[in-house]
This record gives C-alpha cells, sequence and structure tokens, in this order.
C-alpha cells in the first residue's frame, strides 16, 4: 500500500482529521463520482477529503503515446496521474492498495476487506462514498461489496454516519427521486475540470472521461426536475447505502427493491394516461 499525503502532515493525523472518505476500484474513479465532497472539503478548515483506490490500474486501455506502455510502465502512470489529483485538490489523504482486478473480484479474498476495515478504523470519516450497486462495471460492484464487507466488520461506533453509492458506469436516474441522493458539484467548476483533466492517460488513450463525468453532472442538473427552475448547475446521483452496514439486511434485496419501485412508477403513470 501507498499512503501519499499532499501537505505533508504526519500519517496519523492525516487519517484522523478525515470526515469525508471516498472508496473507489480505479485511479480517476473518486474525482467523477465523489466530487461533491472533495468540493465541499477544498479550503475549509473543519473538513478533509480522504480517498482509498483499490485497484493498480494495470488493466487501462492505451493508445496514442501510451500505446505500448506496458502494465508495470501504467501502474506507474495511474499512481502519479492519482497522486497529482490528490495534490490539486488537497485530499487529506491518499491510500493506493495496488490490488490487481481479479483480487476484487474474488469472493475468497479477505485481504482487502481487511486493508479497507484498518483504514475506515483510522479515518473514522462521516461520511462513505464508493460505487452503486447497480454499477454496470463488475469491478466496481465488486469493490461497494469489499467494502460494505469492511463495515460490517466494524463496531457501530467506528462506522460513518452515511454511506453512499455513486455514479460512474451506470446513473442514477432512474432511482425514485425521494431515493435520490443529491450531490452537488457545482462549487470550484475550474478545480472540478482540473481534477478530470489529470489523467491524461484515459483521455489520450481513448476514452473523453472528463466530457463524459462533466456533460452527465450538467444533465442531471437540468433533467432533475420537470416542472421547476434549476437549483443546481452541476449534480450527481448517489444510492444511500448506510442500511447495508447491518449484516441483517440483504444487499442484492435491498438493491432490488429499489428496482422494483422504478418498475411500479413506470407501471402507474403510464396505466394513468393508457385510458
Amino acid at each position: 500500500m501507498i499512503v501519499y499525503i499532499p501537505d505533508g502532515t504526519k500519517e496519523d493525523a492525516a487519517f484522523a482529521r478525515t470526515t469525508c472518505l471516498a472508496v473507489s476500484a480505479h485511479q480517476d474513479d473518486i474525482e467523477f463520482m465523489a466530487y461533491a465532497p472533495i468540493a465541499a472539503c477544498f479550503g475549509a478548515p473543519d473538513k478533509w477529503f480522504g480517498a482509498v483506490v483499490v485497484t493498480d490500474g494495470a488493466g487501462s486501455p492505451r493508445s496514442g503515446i501510451y500505446a505500448n506502455y506496458t502494465n508495470e510502465r501504467m501502474k506507474e502512470v495511474r499512481i502519479a496521474e492519482q497522486k497529482k489529483a490528490a495534490a490539486i485538490g488537497e485530499y487529506g489523504f491518499l491510500a493506493l492498495l495496488g490490488h490487481p482486478s481479479k483480487a476484487v473480484k474474488d469472493t475468497g479474498d479477505t485481504k482487502i476487506v481487511e486493508e479497507l476495515a484498518a483504514l475506515i478504523r483510522r479515518a473514522r470519516p462521516k461520511e462513505l462514498y464508493t460505487h452503486n450497486l447497480a454499477d454496470k462495471h463488475e469491478t466496481h460492484v465488486a469493490t461497494a461489496l469489499k467494502v460494505i464487507a469492511a463495515l460490517r466488520c466494524l463496531r457501530p461506533e467506528e462506522r460513518p454516519e452515511k454511506v453512499y453509492g455513486c455514479e460512474v458506469w451506470r446513473d442514477l436516474d432512474w432511482l425514485d427521486d425521494g431515493e435520490k441522493v443529491y450531490l452537488d458539484c457545482g462549487a470550484h467548476p475550474n478545480l472540478m475540470r482540473c481534477l478530470s483533466a489529470v489523467f491524461d492517460s484515459q483521455i489520450a488513450g481513448g476514452k473523453r472521461y472528463d466530457l463524459a463525468a462533466e456533460g452527465r453532472r450538467l444533465a442531471n442538473a437540468t433533467f432533475c426536475a420537470s416542472h421547476a427552475c434549476d437549483r443546481y448547475t452541476a449534480l450527481n446521483y448517489a444510492m444511500d447505502l448506510t442500511p447495508l452496514m447491518d449484516k441483517s439486511v440483504d444487499i442484492a434485496d435491498y438493491v432490488a427493491e429499489r428496482i422494483r419501485r422504478f418498475e411500479r412508477s413506470v407501471r402507474e403513470t403510464i396505466a394513468k394516461f393508457n385510458g
């Protein structure tokens, strides 16, 4: 594990000051899914953002100047890019666990769960952000499940107050409005664009994540309400995963029930106007 603290604070103190923590599968996921807490902590004396990236970045697509880079070289590039983002965003700390994706997706691998539990215990964030469980990227879902498993290992007083599953490889527009968590991403638009632009290996590698992520935020801000003026200039949605810290709650049922509620809502609207 690599720990990077941009402002040079000693490690224990850097972890202890954390108020918001994001745990992602890949380098750059954090900046796309958790910009709202990054912006909320930026420049705030009493708020600090911590970031944990689980995988090593070896499987990244590559073209252009990166086309002939080996997996080992790509790991180095991805680490450097994530450190740049942490410095620009003034993160309280960045932890890079460096696991291959196959380890994250291995249901029998408990090492990652133990590492995450230890990091969360050290940081004691009030809010934790990770991937949503309806994401279409398997490594993202597997990471979120590892996070939930880690939270279930902790004592209640060691857990965050809130846990959110955020948009990356599938948006959450389909959630009923009453179940959406609205993450205001309107602050510091210059910072938002700088953080996205840092990940040149992905952008030059053929994936315009920077434009796509900003486009989703702008679209969410306009389309979140059909009969009201815009309240947001940029917006991400999240799913509330807080109840899943309780071992008695079935994870699949929890998400499936939200899908069923969406289905019922669609059916009810059609029935209402279908003569």
